[in-house]
């Protein structure tokens, strides 16, 4: 079936293309919200709810401002990231065991597998190591445009221009 015609019927509030959707991108959803919060059973509650605001707001996508998948992935995001940042969320975070900190030393100089499930590793991974650098942290760790700025040591001006013309770049890519 058609994506086009797919997400027509999700906007139409069919059940079946509902859960087709979610076959489709569960996994790479999953991944990226993994990535952010470190918390296998939060990324999965945090996967649900990002299917059910979707379903709920369908209304709101618009193919003319970008693909489904994008706007999916950006409700994803946004939700862990608010997650992250909340008060409950950082309370849990006061006493972790080792593992989390291993996790994360382990995970930070490359992208995860889980967020791999539609094959844009290989389109990330031909990017110039600049483009790399700001597309994970943003869009794979989760950091915020200040929060790159801060890590890369860069001006937050020069990291918003570098992620549009990366981002352009990985549509020309995939497109």
């Amino acid at each position: 079936m058609e994506l086009e015609v797919l997400v027509k019927q999700f906007q139409d509030k069919n059940h079946a293309a509902f859960e087709t959707l979610y076959g489709m991108y569960s996994k790479s959803i999953h991944g990226v919200v993994y990535n952010i919060v470190k918390d296998t059973a939060i990324a999965d509650e945090l996967m649900q709810d990002v299917f059910i605001k979707a379903w709920h707001k369908a209304d709101t996508y618009s193919s003319k401002k970008g693909r489904f998948f994008t706007w999916i992935l950006n409700i994803a995001r946004n939700a862990a990231i608010d997650k992250t940042r909340s008060k409950a969320f950082k309370q849990s975070k006061q006493n972790l065991n080792t593992d989390y900190f291993v996790d994360i030393i382990a995970s930070h100089d490359n992208l995860d597998n889980s967020t791999d499930a539609i094959g844009i590793k290989n389109f990330v991974t031909q990017l110039g190591e600049k483009c790399k650098a700001v597309i994970e942290l943003l869009y794979f760790k989760g950091f915020t445009q200040k929060e790159a700025s801060e890590e890369l040591q860069m001006p937050i001006g020069t990291i918003k221009t570098r992620n549009r013309n990366c981002i352009q770049q990985l549509r020309d890519m995939v497109l």
